[in-house]
């Protein structure tokens, strides 16, 4: 090699290099682009300019909850950047109080909120109600939404271990892989058939078919999303979690590997059932409610909270019908029930350890999702 092409080449390997060290300093340095703020991706944005930009619709989905109201109540239908209606400007003064409220007295904890005052009413009472029970009313009861175990009540280890046990045990639940659900949903009267495909550890995709065109919510362990005739919509951190909850295939044996915080105190009746209330808190993942039926140990509802920047958003799922599948114990029947309504589903069929085509795990590309007409 002459003195010629060796300068050449060693010129090139130094342009080389350079030219790496150069790609490898702009991967390092670039960041993903910052999440979106509520004033950049909606317009006229003035009281929660700065919250997540998927934070917006919950939190207004807790204002209409907590008032009992839809949305056209502040806003003008297909126009919800005006400001037209009185309502709206009264909404933004209330947002802007609640907020002051909660900063300058609870240290911007969220403790005062649109329910406090409003109880599902557009038009909270500033009188206290007359009737003809008030003179014998019974004895006020504090309750506190942090419950302490009592002395008298069984540990959340107890519990929890009868519920694996009335569940099928932790053996014959590891053997289920993989399960196909097909039934019936039962919403905005209508009945239509459903279709839930769920895979271990916590793979779940759920299908429905309203008149409007398929319905679809999905979580691949990752990421979830949601899809409707009018697109793809990836799903928020929020929702991430709480599909994430829905999602798993063995819960009773998840259940102490997903949450390591558990309290037991007394529970509600439901449906004739006493039960034992377990709030379980995870790294990760909102605080559910658990509620498990004191003579079966089965679990009856779970209760869980989407946290917005003006409050929680409750969502309560009600388990019934359970019946033996292949060794295990699983509901045929649950109930779904947000501030805006709820449904049910009723499974007329289920399959267990059957192939499912990997591709409904895998996330189309998300499309564009116009505001819907009405919200």
């Amino acid at each position: 090699m002459t003195r010629v092409s060796i300068r050449r080449s060693a010129a090139i390997l130094i342009l080389c290099g350079f030219t790496l060290a150069m790609t490898a300093s702009i991967a390092l340095t670039q960041q993903p682009p910052a999440p979106k703020t509520a004033a950049e991706q909606f317009k006229n944005i003035q009281v929660l300019k700065d919250i997540p930009a998927d934070q917006l619709i919950p939190t207004m989905q807790f204002i209409a909850g907590a008032l009992g109201v839809d949305c056209e109540f502040c806003h003008v239908q297909h126009a919800m950047d005006k400001d037209d209606k009185k309502e709206k400007q009264t909404a933004r003064k209330m947002m802007a109080m609640e907020l002051a409220i909660d900063k300058n007295h609870f240290n911007n904890e969220i403790e005062v909120t649109c329910y406090t005052c409003h109880r599902g009413s557009p038009h909270p009472a500033g009188i206290p109600i007359l009737s003809a029970e008030s003179a014998n009313l019974p004895p006020q009861e504090h309750h506190h939404d942090e419950v302490s175990e009592g002395a008298d009540l069984p540990s959340a280890d107890q519990i929890l271990d009868k519920y694996l046990a009335a569940a099928g045990g932790a053996g014959a639940l590891r053997k289920i892989k993989s399960r196909i659900q097909k039934g019936t949903i039962d919403a905005m009267g209508e009945r239509y058939p459903i279709e839930i495909y769920s895979e271990a550890p916590e793979k779940r995709v759920s299908i429905s078919h309203p008149s409007f065109g398929d319905s679809v919510t999905a979580f691949n362990g990752e990421v979830g999303w949601l899809g409707t005739p009018r697109g793809i919509h990836p799903m928020s951190s929020q929702e991430n979690a709480a599909a994430r909850i829905d999602a798993q295939l063995c819960f009773p044996v998840r259940v102490r590997e997903l949450f390591q915080e558990f309290h037991v105190a007394p529970g509600e009746t439901i449906s004739g059932h006493q039960t034992y209330l377990v709030t379980a808190k995870g790294a990760g993942l909102s605080p559910v409610r658990l509620y498990f039926d004191q003579q079966s140990g089965l679990l009856l509802r779970l209760l869980r909270y989407a946290e917005t920047p003006l409050g929680r958003n409750p969502t309560q799922i009600d388990y019934a019908d359970y019946r033996d599948t292949s060794g295990v114990k699983i509901p045929y029947q649950w109930t779904l029930t947000r501030t805006n309504g709820s449904f049910t589903i009723r499974i007329n069929s289920v399959e267990q350890n059957v192939p499912i085509n990997e591709k409904l795990f895998v996330m189309p590309p998300p499309t564009p999702m116009p505001p819907p007409p009405h919200s």
